[in-house]
């Protein structure tokens, strides 16, 4: 077949997916970004006012950092709690790795507002969580998990957990083993062969399962408001509000862009230390 006929098919191949693109990302993210230069509601002025009343009030730019601190801490904890795990799965054999995939992917075959409304009676004042320290003695007063930062971090990286956990579990699989052989042999520790072997070349795992653990996390409207409460505003929440509560489409427009600007930055941001960390 003749390059310039190869070349045609391919585009043709292609071109299916690419309208597709077009249509259903491109053409509604221009829409939403025509929408947001609105001074009002009813869409008859052009002008920048809707931006400068986002980002000229302190609790809209609170608003931002909170929800990309929630990402990052989310990312964090899934981490900590995946590393092990995927060590762990890894080294075991297929009958433990097939109980361990069960577990881990059983998140996902549950609904979401199912596993959030769990979540309550786990993280309520009368949950499982604070009766268990109260009968254990180790505190005298319930702690405040409900409606607070720390009882929506822990929610989330329950239901978040498989993102992170099965590509750790891909990248490290797909590590040749007589590289590790060659790493003990030249006198590296357990540890040692861990930190500068197995996790720089789990790198691009983690980056993957980072990335969909903090776009996830950060858009998680559900559990925000349902385990977060009024207490706790995010993005999402601001969209809903000024979309369905108040209807000024042109503020909800600049909320939307904002959210999807926060969540490429933050996913830049964990490529780059990513990428750091495995050259290292």
């Amino acid at each position: 077949m003749a390059p310039g006929h190869a070349n045609t098919v391919s585009w043709r191949l292609v071109s299916p997916l690419a309208a597709t693109y077009v249509l259903l990302f491109l053409a509604p993210l221009l829409l939403l970004l025509t929408i947001s230069l609105y001074d009002d509601s009813n869409l008859s002025r052009i002008g920048g006012t809707q931006w400068v009343k986002f980002f000229g009030d302190p609790f809209y730019l609170s608003v931002i950092w909170r929800t990309v601190r929630l990402g990052l801490f989310t990312v964090g904890a899934t981490t900590a709690l995946s590393l092990p795990l995927a060590l762990v799965f890894c080294a075991s054999r297929p009958t433990i790795q097939r109980v361990l995939l069960l577990i881990v992917i059983l998140p996902l075959l549950t609904s979401v507002v199912v596993r959030t409304f769990a979540w309550i009676a786990i993280l309520a004042r009368e949950g499982v969580i604070n009766e268990t320290l109260l009968s254990l003695g180790l505190v005298s007063e319930p702690f405040p998990l409900l409606q607070s930062e720390a009882g929506l971090v822990l929610a989330l990286t329950q239901i978040e957990m498989p993102l992170m956990m099965l590509p750790l579990v891909t990248a490290m699989r797909a590590i040749d083993p007589s590289v590790l052989d060659a790493s003990r042999a030249l006198g590296a520790s357990r540890w040692r062969t861990l930190f500068k072997v197995i996790l720089p070349l789990s790198m691009p795992g983690w980056l993957a399962g980072a990335t969909l653990v903090f776009a996830s996390s950060v858009t998680a409207f559900i559990s925000q408001s349902v385990i977060g409460g009024g207490r706790l505003v995010y993005l999402p929440s601001v969209i809903w509000q000024q979309a369905m509560v108040v209807y000024n489409w042109p503020f909800a427009a600049v909320a939307a862009v904002t959210l999807l600007a926060t969540v490429l930055g933050g996913i830049t941001l964990l490529a780059a230390a990513a990428n750091r960390i495995g050259g290292r």
